[in-house]
């Protein structure tokens, strides 16, 4: 299959347009970083604001994303939110160190740091603008192996491996409470869309039953079995106390 001509912000933007039917999905992404978020966080990555909006009874939400179309619309989408604060930056520029001014105690990272070129970069400058004990949620894609057309047209530079992460989060000063696999079913879907189909974007259709039928059923069984692989990697990182400014 042809590969479509667009930029990979056009891309993703119409990626993130697509996944707003998956609405199970970003529930069941809420509720598992529900524990580890505090009252104040930053969110890298916010794009439409398909997870943004299970923040928004929060003390405080910055919202950050690299596109300026991205945080636009989410302006347009969430206008008049007094603790709502939307700002065009790249996780790796030092501008983002400034975002420590409003005091987060947390930051959400969700399918977002594999289109980070320098991760390292990013989790230090995750962990500067965190107090000790501050929290960082990441879903991020697993298995190399899984990687295809819609990874490259997305712009993922990698996917991880529960060493690559814990490797990586240690670099940055971070201690690691939780690091399991998550989405099961869909390690399947993604290998049969790279590796046989070789899809250069996902399928509305196979996001609407995904999110209907398949994501209630895995979500009940992952959470009273974790599963020993999975699509992606969900993981909590904890800023040492001993490593205070």
């Amino acid at each position: 299959m042809k590969e479509p001509v667009s930029t990979t912000a056009e891309y993703t933007v119409r990626d993130q347009e697509r996944m707003r039917q998956a609405e199970r999905y970003f529930e069941w992404q809420a509720d598992l970083a529900a524990a580890a978020l505090g009252r104040r966080v930053v969110e890298i990555g916010c794009g439409l604001g398909n997870f943004t909006r299970h923040l928004l009874e929060r003390e405080l939400v910055i919202a950050t994303d690299i596109e300026a179309p991205c945080t636009e619309r989410l302006a347009a989408r969430f206008p008049n939110r007094a603790n709502l604060v939307i700002q065009t930056l790249d996780v790796m520029d030092p501008a983002f160190l400034s975002l420590a001014r409003h005091q987060p105690d947390s930051v959400v990272c969700l399918n977002v740091l594999e289109h980070v070129e320098d991760d390292a970069l990013a989790l230090a400058h995750m962990h500067s603008i965190l107090p000790a004990g501050g929290k960082v949620v990441l879903i991020v894609p697993a298995f190399e192996a899984l990687h295809g057309p819609i990874d490259r047209l997305l712009g993922h530079y990698r996917r991880y491996t529960k060493r690559s992460m814990r490797r990586l989060a240690a670099e940055a000063g971070f201690r690691v409470p939780t690091l399991g696999y998550m989405n099961t079913i869909g390690f399947f879907g993604w290998w049969v869309n790279a590796r046989i189909l070789r899809r250069t974007e996902q399928s509305e259709t196979q996001i609407r039953v995904f999110d209907r039928y398949i994501v209630p059923l895995m979500r009940r069984v992952e959470t009273a079995l974790p599963p020993p692989f999975g699509q992606s990697l969900f993981v909590v990182l904890e800023k040492e106390a001993q490593a205070a400014q």
